[in-house]
């Protein structure tokens, strides 16, 4: 079973930027789907972006055009680029494939 490990996370002011690595101990290349997910305090976790094998992504609609969601098979790690980050980002960034998750990454912004 594949795990995963999430870094990147840290502070920085509205409107800045921040790159997460979710790192997976073995290959990637048949994994269909990786996906970030995000958990502020008191809230579900909510599912941020999703990247396929060939490459087709997905983004919930409040990062939509800020966010974007990469994959590098040859390195085994799923990217989650973020630019122009509002407070209500700050959360728990969690990678994810199918039943497997990461410990999950601190992205905080502040206003």
């Amino acid at each position: 079973q594949v795990q995963l490990v999430e870094s990147g996370g840290g502070l920085v002011q509205a409107g800045g930027s921040l790159r997460l690595s979710c790192a997976a101990s073995r290959s990637i290349e048949y994994i269909e789907t990786m996906n970030w997910y995000r958990q502020a305090p008191g809230k579900q976790r909510e599912l941020v972006a999703t990247i396929t094998r060939r490459g087709t992504t997905n983004y919930e609609d409040s990062v939509k055009g800020r966010f974007t969601i990469s994959r590098d098979n040859a390195k085994n790690t799923v990217y989650l680029q973020m630019n122009s980050l509002k407070p209500e980002d700050t959360a728990v960034y969690y990678c994810n494939s199918l039943f497997v998750w990461g410990q999950g990454t601190q992205v905080t912004v502040s206003s």
